[in-house]
């Protein structure tokens, strides 16, 4: 499946703000958002690999 303009734009936006970029992908705040939040909060690369993962999966 080749990128989109959208999926590298929001894996650009995931490096800086994982929870922002999740919130963008999922379109809503649920339970990946607040996750996401949390392992942003204990450290930043948890959280990005984690956003990264959201925007690879969908």
């Amino acid at each position: 499946m080749p990128f989109t303009a959208r999926d590298i734009g929001l894996i650009i936006v995931a490096i800086f703000l994982p929870p922002l970029a999740v919130f963008i992908q999922k379109d809503a705040c649920d339970k990946d958002v607040l996750l996401n939040l949390l392992l942003t909060l204990l450290g930043w690369i948890p959280g990005a690999i984690h956003a990264l993962y959201i925007i690879l999966k969908y």
